[in-house]
């Protein structure tokens, strides 16, 4: 499906499928979980610095175009990968603050104030967010730069990228280390300014964004014997 369509295209590939696979080792899931816990925790605190301010944001609407968008369709529990996503300035004038907003797909991930997590819908909980993926420190960044190009937002799902000029292509990329297993879909939306002043449109007027898809398995997937003899994963 292409941007611009009236809805939001979908990257899912076609080739995932199987069952959800359980971790099998709980020592290696514990310790990707602490160390999730604890990278979240110094995360948090650095979140809140690099806000850029909308005061002056300009108002109007702002054409983009979603040309790339990129994500290990299969991926192993404690496994590094790169999300990279490209968008284009299609219009005539510069996009003033270039934003994307990113969550987990489905009631749980809207719901998480993370935006590679989930919440999780038992009551009474102390911290009801679970991540599913890790984001790096220092990420994300403009593809081939060793410097942070995504400021942080008052918002936790929203990174800010600063201006686009006309007919610019901003390459970002995501660096995450998987920490839940499952199946999962990230949907992520583009937008032209911080303060709701400025939108960011397609050429068909609709909102520009997407979704891409992937399956995280454990390290070691659980294998059972079929009546027929054959070896499949659970």
């Amino acid at each position: 499906m292409r941007a611009g369509s009236g809805q939001l295209p979908c990257y899912v590939p076609a080739a995932v499928g199987g069952h959800l696979i359980q971790a099998s080792h709980s020592r290696l899931r514990a310790a990707i979980v602490a160390c999730a816990v604890a990278a979240l925790a110094i995360s948090a605190g650095a979140c809140g610095d690099d806000e850029s301010s909308d005061a002056n944001e300009p108002a109007g609407k702002y054409t983009v175009e979603v040309v790339s968008a990129d994500f290990p369709a299969r991926q192993v529990l404690g496994q590094t990968s790169l999300l990279r996503l490209g968008i284009r300035n299609t219009g005539r004038k510069a996009v003033p603050a270039l934003a994307v907003s990113i969550s987990i797909a489905g009631r749980e991930g809207q719901a998480s104030t993370l935006p590679f997590g989930i919440r999780d819908p038992q009551p009474e909980l102390a911290q009801p967010d679970r991540p599913v993926w890790v984001l790096a420190l220092r990420y994300p960044k403009f593809a081939g730069s060793s410097e942070p190009g995504g400021a942080g937002t008052s918002n936790p799902k929203t990174f800010a990228f600063g201006e686009l000029k006309p007919g610019a292509t901003a390459n970002v990329v995501w660096k995450l280390s998987a920490v839940r297993t499952g199946r999962y879909v990230l949907r992520f939306v583009v937008d032209a300014g911080l303060g709701g002043q400025a939108k960011a449109v397609t050429e068909g007027g609709s909102e520009p964004g997407g979704s891409i898809g992937a399956r995280i398995v454990s390290a070691t997937p659980d294998k059972v014997v079929t009546d027929s003899g054959e070896v499949v994963e659970k």
